[in-house]
């Protein structure tokens, strides 16, 4: 089977969903267009010092839409114990005008030592950074700047001690632009800010995870969720994946064939953590087919899914050949729109999805700065959370994402920025399949070429090394790593991502193209391909005039 075409329209971005299994849409769903009206339809933005906050004073109500299933059933006790907190709650009162507050721990503004913050940032349409260089601009971020009436957001504000929701100024923007992109189908859906994804992962598992629960999610996952549950008493199950992912048909029978006797007398898993586009580590993304499929086995099985979506906007084109020309940008918003997968939040009827964005892939992952989706149950008890952990997103973090977002670009230049993000990261996806197809021995080579992310996965045929049915396949795998280490390459071991660890039957190195200038790519797989020659004792490389190891 195909992996998906990024151009596989998702028929509902504009144009409302029409699966008959879910409800129809108002037609006037919120658009890029449609935020200045939205706006100036609202009461007045409050946005002052730790500003009460929630996704209800910025999204659009939906008349007739369902409300999201309770989940009292599956949230723990640790999570159910937690109560709001009493000094965050009395936020609510600052914004009363000539209130004298007494009650509070801000300390005053006028003790920050940092007076203002200049930021230099692209201009729309002009990314690059040699663009950037000479026709960026630069935003000054003062301390006053409210009082001022230079901005609605300022150091004073940032700097201070905020709400577990994130500012009311970025979560505005994050709400809008959820609500562009993902049209929620329930009413009570709503927004929270996170310190990133992991943060945002762990509060999750300990919010829905009791020790000895079990967890679902692909064969091979993203290593650092493993580790953040499995110290919380969690067990990994996974789930078999083909060329696009999660397989549904995989996921239906480990939970219609679950038997407890021989799951330490637990019952079957409830929890689904998956990343559906360019998936990590495999590069995988589920095509709109499969997401309604795992959504319909959801549904069957009553699972509640975590929907790690850390690469979404990097879906790219399908790969055609060194020789094709770069595919072209697209000729509109609507059309970009178009071209990407629903994602799992989009068809979630009954609020079983929480779904968790992060800046850290698409702006830049130092700010920690990130959000999830989720029914206003969900978001309500991870905000209880957050309020005794983390408390906030860093004021530093949230003032300059504001200053790009919402004062540089806009909703409309971040897409044209996402849409340059993808144009980018195809090139360097080509050049990486570019380089395999020149360097890597096909004899004990394969891969599938990613469709989205940043990551190529690479499958060994260890039946051919000279040392099958002699060594073990961790041994090959070890033997390979290290001659890759030894040729001047760092690949990742594909048994680092195992779900339920152990040992594997199969050998996979996971490769990224995102860090890597495009030369240093090439250079890499080069070495990787002959290492695999030297591991499989197969004849050294002749191409384009270069024999083994000729240049470098």
């Amino acid at each position: 089977m195909a992996p998906p075409a990024a151009t596989e329209t998702n028929g509902y971005a504009f144009s409302g969903y029409t699966d008959t299994s879910t409800p129809s849409i108002k037609s006037d769903k919120l658009s890029i267009n449609g935020v200045p009206a939205r706006r100036s339809k609202a009461p007045p933005f409050i946005g002052g010092l730790a500003a009460h906050t929630c996704s209800d004073m910025y999204k659009s109500s939906i008349a007739g839409q369902p409300k999201a299933k309770r989940w009292d059933h599956r949230i723990t006790e640790e999570s159910q114990s937690r109560q709001p907190s009493s000094l965050k709650a009395a936020g609510k009162y600052l914004s009363i005008p000539g209130l004298v507050s007494l009650g509070g721990g801000l300390p005053s503004s006028q003790y920050f030592p940092i007076e203002h913050i200049d930021v230099k940032f692209p201009s729309v349409p002009h990314f690059s950074e040699e663009e950037t260089e000479a026709l960026g601009v630069i935003k000054r971020i003062g301390k006053q700047d409210i009082a001022n009436d230079k901005s609605i957001y300022d150091l004073h504000v940032a700097l201070n001690y905020g709400q577990a929701t994130g500012s009311a100024q970025m979560l505005r923007f994050v709400t809008e632009h959820t609500e562009i992109i993902h049209h929620p189908l329930y009413q009570d859906w709503g927004c929270a800010l996170t310190v990133g994804s992991t943060s945002a992962l762990e509060i999750a598992f300990r919010m829905l995870i009791n020790r000895g629960d079990y967890i679902l999610t692909e064969a091979y996952t993203f290593s650092s969720a493993a580790e953040t549950a499995r110290p919380l008493g969690a067990i990994w199950v996974g789930v078999d994946v083909d060329e696009e992912g999660l397989l549904p048909s995989s996921l239906d029978l480990i939970l219609s064939e679950w038997d407890p006797s021989i799951h330490n007398n637990k019952p079957k898993p409830f929890l689904l953590y998956t990343v559906p586009t360019g998936q990590n580590p495999t590069g995988a993304t589920q095509s709109r087919q499969r997401r309604e499929e795992i959504y319909r086995i959801a549904q069957k099985h009553d699972l509640f899914i975590i929907e790690d979506e850390p690469y979404f906007f990097l879906q790219m084109q399908p790969y055609t050949g060194a020789d094709a020309p770069d595919a072209p940008p697209p000729s509109s918003h609507q059309e970009f729109f178009d071209s990407l997968v629903p994602s799992l939040l989009s068809l979630d009827i009954d609020g079983r999805v929480m779904r968790m964005d992060s800046f850290s892939k698409i702006i830049a992952p130092g700010l920690r700065t990130g959000w999830i989706t989720a029914s206003e149950q969900i978001v309500e008890r991870f905000v209880r959370h957050s309020e005794v952990c983390v408390q906030n997103t860093a004021g530093t973090s949230q003032i300059i994402l504001f200053k790009l977002l919402e004062e540089t670009w806009g909703h409309a230049g971040f897409i044209d920025w996402l849409i340059y993000m993808r144009l980018e990261y195809t090139k360097r996806r080509d050049n990486m399949l570019f380089a395999c197809e020149q360097y890597l021995p096909r004899e004990v080579a394969s891969w599938v070429p990613p469709m989205a992310g940043m990551f190529h996965w690479i499958q060994i045929d260890w039946t051919k090394h000279p040392s099958f049915g002699q060594k073990s396949v961790s041994d090959v795998e070890d033997e390979i790593f290290h001659a890759a280490i030894d040729k001047g390459t760092l690949a990742s071991k594909g048994s680092w991502f195992r779900a339920e660890g152990g040992a594997a039957d199969e050998i996979f190195f996971r490769c990224t193209f995102a860090a890597a200038p495009n030369e240093q790519v090439r250079i890499g797989i080069e070495r990787f391909g002959d290492a695999l020659r030297d591991a499989f004792d197969l004849p050294g490389r002749i191409s384009n005039g270069l024999s083994n190891g000729s240049t470098h």
